[in-house]
Parts: structure tokens; C-alpha cells; sequence
């Protein structure tokens, strides 16, 4: 670590410092973290996007869309539906995914929002 990107002395807010530590213990941080764990993976990332462009996709179509089988889409989708970042039902044989909520969908389109900013900026 460079010492410009360092403090040179220690010192720092109370009030700041008491604030958020405050804020930190009224909500889950925890679950924050997971839920960006989840979909931290390319393949579970990539699953998120596509459920973000059409409302409910079958594996079939999701294992397609990676370019990967079925079983490995599956992997994938169960570690998402665990994490509360997709829901299915099933009709007949079939299994249909979507995103839990709105929010999911908010968080992927600002990522990729951020992303296309950095290639602009550099």
C-alpha cells in the first residue's frame, strides 16, 4: 500500500463513526453481503441479466443462454433461489425462473450501468 492512500495521522469522526455504526446494527449486513456473493459468479451473473431482459425463463433456456447443460444451469439456479435472488414454479415437467423482486433487477441494470461508464472513462 502506497502512503499517499493512507492517513498520515490517526484521527477520526466520533459522531461519523458512532452514526453509521449505528445504522450497521439496525440492519442485516450480513444478508447484503450474501446476496452479492450470489451473484459475484459469472454463470449466476449471467443468469440474473437474462432474468432481468424477460420475466421468466426455463432452465432449458437459461442452461442456452450460458452455454452450459442443464445440470450446471440448475447448480446455479438453486444457489440463487437459496440466496432469495430468483423464485420458480413449475408447470408439467417444466421449471420456470424469475427474479424475486424489482430490486434485484435495479442493482444488475446499475451494475451494468457502472460497467459501461468505466469503459467510457478510461
Amino acid at each position: 500500500m502506497d502512503k499517499k492512500d493512507t492517513c498520515e495521522i490517526y484521527c477520526y469522526d466520533e459522531e461519523k463513526v458512532s452514526r453509521i455504526q449505528g445504522d450497521l446494527q439496525k440492519i442485516n449486513i450480513s444478508n447484503v453481503a450474501q446476496l452479492f456473493k450470489a451473484i459475484a459468479d459469472e454463470n449466476r451473473a449471467k443468469i440474473t441479466y437474462a432474468l432481468c431482459k424477460d420475466e421468466e425463463l426455463c432452465v432449458c433456456d437459461i442452461a442456452n443462454i450460458i452455454g452450459s447443460t442443464v445440470a450446471n444451469a440448475s447448480h446455479h439456479l438453486r444457489t440463487l433461489h437459496k440466496q432469495g435472488v430468483v423464485k420458480y414454479r413449475k408447470e408439467g415437467k417444466l421449471a420456470f425462473y424469475s427474479l424475486n423482486d424489482e430490486q434485484i433487477k435495479q442493482l444488475i441494470f446499475i451494475a451494468v450501468a457502472h460497467e459501461k461508464e468505466d469503459k467510457v472513462n478510461v
